[in-house]
């Protein structure tokens, strides 16, 4: 069996999107996008799931580097990562506009 050789590019893409395939993550993210920044009990807050479960999805999204968080006692402050949020969007922006052609001629169409 061959291995396939995924470009750096594909390898964040895959990180980005699994970081971001859950509903509650795009609610944190959004909530973060409209501000500049949001302290850990703000997102608690406006999101009624349970304190541990938010800490896990900030976790996954700091992981993959979607949010960032500075530690100001007694709290974490968390932010939109400015840069790897560009790089997202440039990337999911390619990969929508190279896979899929405006072109009628479909095979499904």
């Amino acid at each position: 069996m061959n291995k396939i050789n995924y470009t750096a590019d594909q390898e964040q893409l895959a990180r980005f999107a699994k970081a971001m395939g859950h509903p509650t993550r795009i609610a944190i993210l959004h909530f973060l996008a409209q501000r500049n920044e949001c302290f850990f009990g703000d997102i608690h807050e406006v999101l009624p799931i349970a304190k541990a479960t938010v800490s896990q999805h900030l976790t996954e999204l700091k992981d993959a580097g979607l949010i960032q968080g500075t530690i100001e006692p007694p709290k974490v402050k968390y932010c939109i990562n400015p840069e790897n949020w560009k790089l997202a969007h440039a990337l999911f922006d390619k990969m929508f506009t190279d896979c899929c052609p405006s072109k009628k001629n479909s095979c499904c169409g």
